[in-house]
């Protein structure tokens, strides 16, 4: 049994299906059965297990997802700006010393820095300021983080019951209407204007929209408490939202049905985790079940416990999936023209199986449509047969270039590798000006290079046309993370050309992993964005080595051959109807504030002892690998660190007690972080780091 994901054997060198007796997993693995339960939301890695060491997948339910809430100087700044509002309509003359209160406060708490504003701007409009300040901090604590880790077989119940509840009808479900949608529209509020503006006061209620979905979320939770009573009885429903809210709503009635029908019963089959172990042990059955997000409006996908499989690879991208892929294209090049006044020519993207399997497609669409490409879909059976260009004088913008590192199409999507370079090849062949087709006007330059390296024409153009690359077929991952972890690295330099060594395969119908670092190079020093889509909450980009292995490795590559820094995004498409395009510090300070730092989560994972532990100093490692390649921390953020993992004496007693491995490698690598200058950090609070260190050392010899 492989307790979780994912363990090492479906990663060794060899087919990636079809696996023959040369071939590494087959080796180990033998005729021994492989069962293994597995999380319902990662499909793309549990069908490799699958192909590649013959697993029987018994999928597990994700942990309880809840808001991140306000804490410390979150909270505290909120009590603040309700004063402000206060005084502004009760006794103006205070004002000048709130506000002056008030910045001080989000200086001390560096919100300042993540909102990228001065003194002197913010008092020149204190009410944007503020604004945009209360919008902030409530997207953050408005933002699911999980309730610790799921343990097997044990379905939630009481007050995680409840907030599970909420998490997973947050977003509608298929015809079930979103919950906290359904409640704004019986309180005749417009929902869309409360989530894209949520500092904004309401001069009606005397709030801002920040405070009012506050008080949905409180009503929301008030809701399930009074139909837990019942027992989650359906003939309940509309008796308890009259309760609450004094009248009746169909759309929150038809909410709780699902609820109490569907949802409680899916939730307590989690048993069946356990259950399903047992029979797979027993060489019995494990019946079949579908895998995704739950949270994304999928909570259909339950119950877990079953053998999952992913999605037809020729439906992909669906057409719900090309709508959401043509809005993360249109973000991101409206926020370059933003900041850089005119269009990128080339865009570097990160695309993994699993989001693809999980969406339909979104990331494909997006290339899709940053070409200026359809799929042509079949009717009856939703498959992609083809691509049709659009006109440039529809698209009404260049095709924009781009350039993929994938990670699982390789495998388990070699149709969508041929179908865009089917794409590319059409693009290229069309009669239009350079500064209309950048896909084109690179592929020239490309080819006029390999011509003059006296390289074939046929050969030329393959290489010129080459947009996908990944790992040297029979191996998988970046390469990077293995050299931050190794500690065996200096510059950009050395991070570049373990990226190149272990990504410069090109994939096309043509070329099955051709090794051609000079032209990923060229890819790399064109590109201008780099960018990667993260489709849930229920994990994020300092949840995985692997993330900045990719995008972070991407990132110091274009870097390095380009010489200056490319932008790079992560787009938010866990609510798919609400994409959010945030730079990859942006959401580095996202995560630290709802997660990281976060007491109500760094209490749930205490609860796992070992695990938990385990969990803390992987997570400073990854944060540490994003600086490395992205640079995405701030001195604040190391100290955060520093002063709640390492250096706070209950987090030491319960690292002690649990895992001194754990407190010892969080502050060996927080010294590394100051000693390749990437942390500018006090004296005293290296002095303190290294007593730490040496205690642990210590320790761990006896």
């Amino acid at each position: 049994m492989h307790i979780g994901k994912h363990g090492s054997l479906e990663w060794l060198p060899g087919k990636a299906i079809g696996l023959s007796e040369n071939c590494y997993p087959d080796l180990a693995i033998l005729d021994i059965p492989n069962i293994y339960p597995y999380i319902i939301n990662n499909p793309s890695e549990g069908t490799c297990a699958k192909r590649r060491s013959y697993a029987c997948i018994i999928d597990h339910l994700i942990p309880v997802m809840n808001n991140a809430d306000s804490y410390g100087h979150m909270a505290e700044i909120e009590v603040l700006l309700e004063d402000y509002y206060h005084i502004k309509t009760q006794d103006t003359k205070k004002l000048p010393a709130q506000k002056k209160v008030i910045w001080d406060k989000v200086s001390r708490a560096k919100l300042d820095t993540d909102l990228k504003i001065s003194q002197e701007d913010a008092f020149d409009d204190f009410d944007s300021f503020l604004e945009d300040l209360h919008s902030y901090i409530s997207e953050v604590k408005d933002t699911l983080i999980r309730d610790g880790l799921h343990i097997m077989g044990q379905p939630p119940s009481g007050d995680t019951l409840v907030e599970m509840f909420a998490a997973l009808t947050r977003l509608a479900n298929g015809s079930i209407p979103s919950l906290r949608e359904s409640i704004a529209k019986l309180l005749g509020l417009d929902y869309e204007d409360l989530l894209e503006n949520r500092g904004k006061f309401n001069p009606l209620l005397q709030k801002p929209n920040a405070v009012i979905l506050d008080d949905i979320n409180r009503q929301i939770h008030e809701l399930l408490k009074l139909y837990e009573e019942s027992s989650y009885d359906p003939s309940k429903a509309m008796e308890a939202v009259e309760r609450i809210f004094g009248k009746k709503s169909g759309e929150i009635e038809e909410v709780l049905i699902y609820i109490g029908d569907v949802l409680k019963m899916k939730l307590e089959l989690t048993i069946e985790e356990i259950d399903a172990c047992l029979a797979a042990l027993s060489g019995s059955y494990v019946p079949p079940g579908p895998s995704g997000a739950p949270t994304r409006g999928c909570a259909d996908i339950l119950p877990t416990g079953r053998n999952f499989y992913s999605i037809d690879p020729a439906a992909v991208p669906s057409r719900a999936a090309y709508k959401v892929g043509m809005k993360l294209a249109e973000g991101l090049i409206e926020r370059f023209i933003n900041e850089e006044g005119h269009y990128p020519e080339s865009i570097g993207m990160i695309i993994w199986g699993g989001g693809v399997m999980r969406t339909k497609g979104d990331d494909i669409a997006e290339i899709f449509s940053l070409l200026g490409v359809r799929p042509v879909w079949e009717d009856k059976s939703g498959r992609v047969t083809d691509i049709e260009v659009i006109p440039l004088e529809e698209l009404g913008r260049p095709r924009i270039d781009f350039t993929i590192r994938e990670g699982g199409l390789r495998d388990a999507f070699p149709n969508i590798i041929f179908l865009i370079n089917k794409a590319v090849e059409a693009v290229i062949d069309l009669d239009e000006p350079d500064d209309m087709n950048f896909v084109r006007k690179h592929y020239r330059e490309t080819y006029s290079d390999c011509m003059d390296r006296k390289i074939s024409e046929e050969d030329s153009r393959e290489m010129a046309s080459a947009r996908v690359f990944g790992s040297k077929p029979g191996t998988y991952g970046a390469g990077v993370c293995d050299l931050i972890d190794s500690q065996n690295w200096e510059t950009d330099e050395d991070l570049a050309n373990v990226y190149v060594t272990w990504g410069a395969y090109a994939y096309s119908e043509k070329n099955y992993g051709k090794f051609v670092p000079e032209v990923f190079k060229q890819r790399l020093e064109k590109t201008e964005i780099v960018v990667k889509n993260e489709d849930t909450r229920e994990y994020d980009f300092l949840d995985g080595d692997d993330f900045y292995s990719y995008q972070g490795g991407m990132i110091a590559a274009v870097r390095h051959f380009s010489g200056k820094d490319p932008h790079a995004f992560s787009c938010d498409t866990s609510d798919p109807d609400r994409i959010k395009v945030r730079t990859v510090r942006e959401e580095a300070k996202h995560i630290f504030r709802a997660r990281i730092l976060n007491p109500k989560w760094i209490e749930s994972m205490k609860k796992h002892g070992f695990k938990g532990a385990g969990d803390f100093s992987r997570m400073v490692d990854i944060a540490f690998g994003w600086d490395a390649t992205a640079h995405t921390m701030d001195d604040w953020m190391y100290e955060e660190l520093a002063n709640t993992y390492a250096l706070d004496k209950d987090m030491q007693d319960f690292l002690n007690q649990h895992n001194k491995y754990a407190l010892h490698n969080i502050a060996e690598r927080l010294l590394e972080a100051v000693e390749r200058k990437m942390w500018d950090a006090s004296q005293e609070m290296i002095d303190e780091l290294k007593e730490v260190l040496m205690k642990a050392e210590g320790d761990l010899e006896e």
